[in-house]
């Protein structure tokens, strides 16, 4: 028996193949970031953004959190976005700049970020990322981290599991960053996380 292999089939298989290649360039777009390297990151429906001379970051506003008045904030902070329950502080957002001496790229600024963490803290990822803004400012390093709240200045109580992320780089003017997110574990998850990498402006 002769197959005749029917036209409207080999335009069937060359339609698939060109979807497929299709997909296959969208997602090589963006498999290396979703930032426009000229423009601002995406932030989030319903977040904030803390605008710094170094960089801007998106917040979860929708989710509680305020910016806190420059006049309340430690001086090592030069932005900062607080959740507060019940007089506790179950989340923060802060950016710090200039941070450590000696810092010329996102592998100095990461190790230095990372020794400040505190003993107890348990690394669960360390990442390099590509982030909006200038190049090459917008090479940054992710460190994911779990620790255990102190119960201090309004931190949740002793012992209370926490999650945290930071991002650490070096803007264009060679100035160090480091960008926190730490909240009660569970109040935040992996999506928001990235989310909110994801919504960092180098400048």
């Amino acid at each position: 028996m002769t197959m005749t292999r029917r036209p409207h089939d080999a335009g069937r298989r060359a339609a698939t193949a060109a979807l497929g290649l299709s997909l296959l360039l969208a997602l090589a777009s963006c498999g290396d970031d979703a930032a426009d390297a000229d423009g601002k990151a995406s932030v989030p429906e319903g977040w904030s953004t803390l605008d710094t001379d170094s960089l801007s970051v998106g917040y979860p506003k929708d989710q509680g959190y305020a910016e806190q008045p420059a006049a309340e904030r430690s001086r090592s902070n030069a932005a900062v976005a607080l959740k507060v329950e019940n007089g506790i502080r179950t989340g923060m957002v802060s950016v710090q700049l200039n941070f450590a001496t000696g810092v010329s790229d996102a592998a100095e600024a990461a190790a230095a970020a990372g020794a400040g963490i505190g003993l107890g803290a348990t690394r669960k990822a360390t990442e390099d990322v590509r982030l909006a803004g200038p190049s090459p400012a917008r090479d940054a390093r992710r460190i994911d981290y779990d620790f255990t709240a102190d119960g201090k200045e309004d931190t949740p109580t002793r012992g209370t599991p926490m999650t945290g992320v930071l991002v650490a780089g070096v803007d264009s003017g060679g100035v160090p960053f480091v960008v926190r997110l730490n909240a009660v574990r569970g109040a935040v998850d992996g999506e928001d996380l990235d989310a909110f990498v994801g919504s960092i402006t180098v400048k």
